[in-house]
């Protein structure tokens, strides 16, 4: 059997979670995608999938193989796409990842946007408050925020965003507006679990560093703000997440003298001889218009 066809089957089942499914979109019958499956399993001498009645899903060589055939047929095509003259115009399968809020908010319409502009691409987008990496995920193109650690990436500075500290205005008409980091000690504070912000909240410029007692601990940021929204405490986004809250006076920041140095934004490709046309559009067209951004 062709192996490259049969590591497709693999992962489109992988990504539909159906056999059936899988034979529907490439237009195949069910037992065929059952025979390239099985070829497969009989190559590796691995299990690739669990199957019951109501489910498929991949075992843990099964998630590593499918890794490994999207990298392979991603290079595949682009060498296609290469000898065959094409390799100037941007197409096929763009994988771009973000921190859940900046996505939503930034990265989904920037996207939209690019593929209007480029009808023979298609994107996943993959949003995540935590570093995935980007060759065992498949991923093109991601968005970094903080200080980025040594790589073979190829890295590009775009904007900075500051950790705030922000409350509505009613809490601090009930509680009054701290003046110092030490003040929070008196305040109802609110902390988010679920991302990189921290349970005690440092200080610039030495580096002052505030141990709370949260009487919330959400485990998004967006439900962080949510709660401060409703008046009740102060929570410590970053800056990006309330601009809206702010502008429309739902929100108030607090001990801006007082804020660590800001955090950057990067965006992140893998770097290489052969960096795909969709790639090398979609980084050019992503630093533009996150540089035009004010966060």
């Amino acid at each position: 059997m062709d192996r490259l066809q049969c590591m497709k089957v693999l992962v489109k089942v992988a990504e539909t979670a159906s056999f059936a499914e899988a034979a529907r979109q490439l237009h195949m019958s069910p037992p065929a995608v059952t025979r390239a499956i099985a070829f497969l399993e009989d190559s590796t001498g691995a299990r690739l999938f669990v199957r019951s009645t109501r489910s498929v899903k991949l075992t843990s060589s099964g998630a590593r193989y499918v890794d490994d055939c999207r990298r392979i047929l991603a290079d595949v095509d682009e060498a296609e796409a290469s000898a065959g003259g094409s390799h100037a115009t941007a197409s096929g399968v763009l994988t771009v990842t973000a921190p859940v809020l900046f996505g939503q908010m930034h990265m989904v319409p920037a996207i939209a946007e690019f593929l209007q502009l480029y009808p023979g691409v298609t994107a996943r987008v993959l949003l995540f408050d935590r570093i995935v990496s980007l060759v065992e995920e498949g991923i093109d193109v991601a968005v970094r925020i903080g200080h980025l650690q040594d790589s073979d990436q190829t890295a590009i500075r775009v904007g900075s965003v500051r950790r705030v500290v922000c409350g509505a205005p009613a809490y601090f008409e009930r509680h009054g507006i701290p003046l110092i980091p030490s003040d929070l000690a008196g305040h109802v504070t609110i902390v988010s679990t679920g991302s990189s912000a921290p349970l005690d909240w440092h200080f610039g410029p030495d580096g002052t560093a505030v141990t709370l007692h949260p009487r919330m601990s959400c485990n998004t940021m967006d439900a962080s703000i949510a709660a401060a929204l409703t008046g009740w405490g102060l929570s410590r986004p970053l800056s990006y997440q309330v601009t809206r809250h702010v502008a429309a006076g739902q929100l108030r920041t607090v001990l801006e003298d007082y804020e660590e140095e800001p955090l950057p934004i990067h965006v992140v490709h893998t770097e290489g001889r052969h960096v795909s046309a969709k790639t090398r559009a979609f980084v050019d067209f992503a630093v533009q218009k996150l540089r035009s951004l004010e966060l």
